[in-house]
């Protein structure tokens, strides 16, 4: 870059360019909501067919384009506005430089020389003639101090000044070449395709420029405050609340994978920071899937012969070898996912609201990680929060005609709702720890509740900020764990510190095998705010098992009189069947949730 280019630059115009392009992803980020929460759902409440159909799925398309044009809106913001601090810089070294070779009446030419005038070294007696130099940008020790020998032995006073000037010149023209040359491929990386498809190559690409933008908007990136480390709620929010609205987009673009999972942020920045988790990870993975060759036949005849007749084929065990353990991650994975956004899909089904994905891993703590909520907790007035048990995942959180821990959810929302008219209700899937694989001999060890139970507690907590940073009050807040589930959430009222702030207001433990307490007033809640109910058959299983496992203290389970807490009656039929439509169960629950007591049928 040459001396007048630089010294024309104006760094304010491209922060105004990165400020239309953060407006543009924000009028994307407007509409994508539009069609998601106003538009779709009013044509689930009030039409069906094919029409209804056909116009959902082009409207589930012109969805993503907005949610990619916003993502690549917000890199195009982060990019050029770190090509704009890279450039000030430059400039500010610059025009330091000439206005200090301008106090030392040398002239800077416009090839950047320097030019310095005659002049003579105290003790001289011959004055010795101006002249000129050219600077050398950046420098070596050995260079440098050769320089220093030059200056010395140069019998003109100015020489050793203008040579400085003129180094200080070329350090300036070399950065912002540098940083023209560093930005000018990325921001050409932003283009889009020329269509009218966001295809799962344009989702991976995403991931690939957020990549490329962080490494390069480093230097910009250290002048935004950077978040506590292994901060609290409070502390993250707080955090959250003094930056402004650029280094908010600015942060998202880049560290999405952070501020999903920041406990104390806003429900919404999560929810958006997951999703774009969520649309890259999914196009990663059918990318993946579409290029594992197709799976050969299984079967075949002994080639021996003999018996059995029929055994794997050499073709399928090389394929399964190589592929098999592989696909079967991505599948389960994408099983998950799909789940994910099939909920999205159902807002506005029976008055189901918005979804907020408020966390996501596809691959944290083995079985992936998923906290999904019905309506936005921070602005509700009664959460419920759902824990569940043994054998949760990604890939099964979804499973079943009734879309498995994600439609407990749902199913909870929509009682709880009935019970509250005029009130906000928001119900969470809270799949945050690694959960039992098997009932024996993992179920029966209370390791895996000490490590999730301190998870849940900083949830719970963040929630609480959240709630208290919106609107300054924090919602009616019920933890409903169901059977291991139950194990986690007992350990999670008994982490923290005593001086911490109330999150909780009731827990609700549904086929408990313990809590790993033996006195309801354990919990923090008071007695009479914890409820618990049981059912016959496979969940007298579970209860008992976790008693003689040791998973409750002494032996004792919520279901126990001596455990001191409300023991509420229940329909089901068994271990998961406290979340039948209509049942007495669901009711129980919903009553606790809305904090009607009197509602809740008690044995």
């Amino acid at each position: 870059m040459d001396l007048a280019t630089l010294k024309a630059f104006r760094p304010v115009e491209f922060e105004n360019a990165a400020d239309g392009y953060r407006a543009t992803g924000d009028m994307a980020s407007a509409a994508k909501k539009t069609i998601d929460q106003v538009i779709c759902p009013g044509i689930r409440g009030q039409l069906a067919g094919r029409a209804a159909d056909a116009a959902l799925r082009e409207l589930a398309e012109l969805s993503k384009n907005f949610h990619y044009t916003q993502i690549e809106c917000g890199l195009a913001n982060t990019a050029l506005n770190g090509f704009a601090f890279d450039m000030a810089v430059a400039k500010r070294k610059l025009t330091s430089a000439l206005e200090d070779a301008r106090a030392s009446n040398c002239t800077v030419n416009p090839d950047g020389s320097v030019s310095y005038p005659a002049g003579r070294k105290p003790g001289d007696e011959k004055t010795a003639d101006g002249g000129t130099v050219t600077g050398a940008a950046g420098g070596t020790p050995t260079s440098d101090a050769l320089e220093r020998q030059a200056v010395n032995a140069h019998p003109n006073p100015h020489y050793g000044l203008a040579l400085d000037f003129a180094d200080r010149i070329a350090d300036a023209l070399r950065e912002a070449t540098e940083a023209d040359s560093k930005w000018a491929p990325r921001l050409r990386g932003l283009k889009a395709d020329d269509d009218l498809v966001v295809s799962d190559r344009d989702w991976t690409g995403v991931k690939s420029d957020m990549s490329d933008v962080l490494r390069a908007a480093d230097p910009y990136l250290d002048t935004v405050k950077a978040p506590p480390k292994e901060g609290t709620a409070e502390q993250n929010a707080a955090w959250w609340k003094s930056l402004t609205a650029g280094q908010h987009a600015a942060y998202l673009s880049v560290h999405s994978a952070d501020l999903g999972a920041m406990n104390g942020l806003p429900s919404d920045v999560r929810d958006e920071a997951n999703r774009m988790i969520l649309a890259e990870t999914r196009a990663t993975y059918r990318l993946e899937l579409d290029a594992i060759p197709k799976e050969p036949n299984k079967y075949g005849p002994n080639p021996s012969g003999g018996s059995p007749a029929i055994v794997f084929t050499a073709e399928w065990q090389k394929w399964q070898d190589q592929y098999g353990d592989r696909k079967a991650r991505l599948e389960g994975a994408m099983k998950g996912m799909d789940a994910i956004q099939a909920r999205f899909d159902r807002t506005g089904q029976d008055g189901l609201p918005e979804a907020y994905l408020i966390g996501f891993d596809p691959t944290g703590l083995g079985d992936g990680r998923v906290i999904l909520a019905n309506g936005n907790p921070d602005k509700a007035d009664h959460v419920g929060v759902y824990i569940p048990g043994t054998f949760s995942s990604l890939e099964s959180i979804g499973d079943g005609d009734d879309h498995g821990d994600l439609g407990r959810g749902d199913k909870l929302w929509a009682e709880t709702s009935r019970l509250t008219p005029g009130q906000k209700v928001s119900t969470i899937t809270w799949f945050d720890y690694d959960a039992p694989d098997s009932i024996v001999p993992q179920a029966t060890r209370g390791q895996y509740a000490e490590e999730g139970g301190p998870r849940l507690y900083d949830f719970l907590q963040g929630n609480r900020e959240a709630q208290e940073s919106a609107d300054g009050t924090r919602a009616h807040t019920t933890v409903i764990g169901h059977s291991y589930g139950s194990t986690v959430a007992g350990v999670s009222a008994q982490s923290g510190s005593w001086k911490d702030p109330e999150a909780v207001d009731d827990f609700v433990f549904a086929g408990s095998p313990g809590v790993q307490a033996d006195h309801a007033a354990d919990l923090g809640v008071g007695a009479d705010h914890v409820w618990a109910m049981g059912g016959p058959w496979d969940d007298q299983v579970v209860r008992q098992g976790g008693r003689l496992m040791g998973l409750g203290d002494n032996w004792t389970i919520p279901t126990d009189e001596s455990f001191g807490g409300h023991v509420m009656k229940s329909d089901s039929n068994g271990h998961t069947g406290f979340w039948d439509d209509n049942s007495l169960s669901i009711r129980n629950q919903a009553a606790v949730i809305s904090g009607q007591y009197d509602k809740a049928e008690l044995d």
